[in-house]
């Protein structure tokens, strides 16, 4: 993975730490949830808190994510806003995150000058054993303390306060006017600083979880939907009278779910060739097939001369793949006839055609589910599903490793949001 580290495509862009109030903090908040604190003088964090380093060096990667639900979280600063979640157990983790910190940035303003909040995203389970207990998560609440209980004493100022005004002896009571004054040091105008976060509770949208090997969930007015392996414990059990059940390798129900419910863009050259999509896949395919043959080729000195002659050569190879031609075909259909009748596409082959509609709230799960049915695209895979993307890149050639992070850091990491657009029509994350 050093490799990686040093493209900045695992852990990257994180916010260092190394201020020695801020740490003590970040220490407060780690003894706060049983754990030691750290020893290091400067380590990395996501939007959630969580930090590589400190990881490692409590040798636990779910530090902030015990059984993989209830996720925690340290807020040391409003600036985690802008960062990335690199370690969860949910796909919406970053998003609830984003509603947290929207929602209640006057306080997270107020209260991180002085303090970090911490504290867990708590849902209504407290392990998962099966999928009934996934389907059962529709909401979740924030639960919010503070490093050097910032929170505890602006409640109980607040307390003092209503006891003032409405105690009509109160005023001659010395040693609450002294506390009143102690906690007004800490705390400042609570009548000005909103130091207490306004919306705790949030709605647990459509998700994918990494348990049982991942699972897809998908919320619709009546039904949900649940894709993933058959073998996960409750599958086709769990509330089968309200929940529909599609296997992870049925590529025909899964499509037919995402296009009946507007859940993708089907082929039109409106798109398609604008995007580029299907020559970077047609791309992906062909240099997959070259590093199979020869684990080690170096891919990152080719040019299409060199991938036309390795075709010509390989052409039995390219022909029995069958993901170029296909690729290269459809592109011919879309450009001489405006579209694809996909009715006409094998169902294995439908998502190679498609990417998810960039108008519907899903768009990012539905990408991350297209990404991993078409694994021959790494840099898809990138983009909407890092945790497979770093499961496959563990078993590429060193070669293949060279040229994988040589593409994402020459194409996806110079513009990323230009990129997503062109090639996903995605506006926004």
């Amino acid at each position: 993975m050093n490799r990686l580290l040093e493209a900045e495509l695992i852990y990257g862009r994180l916010l260092d730490i190394s201020e020695p109030h801020l740490i003590a903090r970040y220490n407060k908040a780690l003894q706060g949830f049983g754990l030691r604190p750290t020893a290091l003088e400067r380590f990395s964090i996501d939007m959630t808190g969580f930090s590589p380093e400190i990881a490692d060096e409590l040798g636990d990667r779910d530090y902030l994510d015990p059984n993989r639900v209830n996720r925690r979280f340290i807020i040391m600063t409003p600036d985690q806003a802008e960062l990335p979640v690199v370690h969860t157990s949910f796909s919406n983790t970053a998003a609830l995150m984003h509603e947290f910190f929207n929602a209640n940035s006057r306080a997270i303003n107020a209260v991180t000058i002085k303090d970090a909040l911490y504290g867990e995203i708590e849902d209504s389970v407290s392990i998962v054993d099966d999928i009934d207990d996934l389907l059962s998560i529709n909401e979740v609440r924030f639960r919010v303390l503070s490093a050097e209980d910032m929170l505890g004493k602006a409640a109980e100022l607040r307390g003092l306060v209503d006891r003032l005004k409405k105690v009509p002896t109160a005023w001659t009571d010395d040693e609450m006017l002294n506390r009143m004054v102690e906690l007004a040091k800490v705390t400042g105008d609570i009548r000005q600083n909103a130091l207490v976060p306004d919306q705790l509770v949030f709605r647990h949208d459509a998700f994918w979880a990494n348990h049982f090997g991942g699972v897809y969930i998908f919320l619709d007015d009546k039904t949900t939907t649940v894709i993933c392996d058959p073998s996960v414990p409750g599958f086709r059990r769990s509330r089968p009278w309200q929940v529909s059940y599609i296997a992870i390798d049925d590529p025909a129900r899964i499509y037919d779910f995402l296009a009946s419910t507007k859940r993708l863009q089907l082929p039109q050259a409106s798109w398609v060739e604008d995007s580029g999509l299907y020559q970077h896949r047609s791309d992906m395919v062909v240099r997959g097939l070259i590093n199979d043959a020869d684990p080690t080729a170096d891919l990152a000195r080719v040019d299409r001369i060199w991938l036309q002659t390795w075709m010509h050569r390989n052409a039995a190879l390219v022909a029995s793949d069958g993901a170029y031609p296909f690729l290269q075909e459809m592109l011919r259909t879309v450009q001489t006839t405006g579209s694809i009748r996909m009715q006409d596409v094998a169902p294995a082959n439908r998502f190679m055609l498609v990417r998810a509609s960039p108008t519907h709230p899903d768009q990012w799960l539905v990408n991350r589910l297209i990404a991993q049915l078409v694994p021959r695209d790494f840099v898809s895979r990138f983009v909407f599903d890092k945790q497979g993307f770093y499961d496959a890149y563990e078993r590429y050639s060193e070669k293949f490793r060279e040229y994988v992070v040589a593409t994402l850091t020459g194409t996806y990491l110079k513009d990323k949001a230009a990129f997503r657009r062109k090639l996903y029509g995605l506006r926004e994350e």
